[in-house]
């Protein structure tokens, strides 16, 4: 016998939040949120202080999850080589998906483009843990820039997944050879 879990209205708010903004854009409009959460108007404001802060709070809360799609676990003993193209196989996977539109956080700022938004600067910490994943990389594996390897391998990243989520390109057997020179350039061992 299976117990189905009652999501709470702030729940299903920023479920509906994630799926329909990733979808659909951030344009989405309240009543579409709130029709899909299936919560009034005004339970939203009563639980959230704007839109902008419902997005906000949907992209925080995924964000602990995008990284652990992402990311090699801490103790995973790969050399700083293999974990930085672990990041990218793992693009490279999700990508094939039909539902695949890209890095969400990529498009959020694009959407945007107002940084101070509430979600742009979610979003914005989340690109900036994920820089500071492939910099530290960077600096174990021994690259002479450390620094610019980083901001080029986020600049990969994140044309690699725009690119993808408007399907615009396919990655298989791209994106690997692209990262494998960056890191051969850049001296990662």
């Amino acid at each position: 016998m299976t117990t189905e879990v009652k999501l709470s209205p702030r729940e299903r708010l920023l479920e509906a939040a994630a799926t329909l903004t990733y979808r659909e854009g951030v344009s989405i409009g309240v009543e579409a949120l709130c029709k899909a959460a299936g919560v009034s108007k005004r339970s939203m404001y009563q639980l959230f202080e704007s839109k902008d802060e419902l997005l906000a709070a949907s992209l925080k809360e995924r964000s602990s999850a995008y990284a652990a799609t992402l990311l090699p676990a801490a103790d995973d003993n790969r050399s700083p080589r293999e974990r930085i193209l672990h990041v990218f196989a793992q693009v490279e996977s999700q990508s094939g998906a039909p539902e695949f539109h890209g890095c969400r956080y990529l498009a959020v700022q694009v959407e945007l483009k107002d940084q101070s938004h509430p979600a742009s600067r979610v979003a914005h910490q989340v690109k900036a843990n994920l820089t500071a994943f492939f910099r530290a990389e960077a600096e174990r594996g021994g690259a002479g820039d450390p620094d610019l390897l980083a901001r080029q391998l986020i600049l990969v990243f994140d044309g690699a997944s725009a690119r993808a989520g408007i399907q615009a390109d396919n990655l298989t057997g791209l994106i690997a050879p692209t990262v494998t020179t960056l890191l051969d350039a850049a001296g990662v061992r």
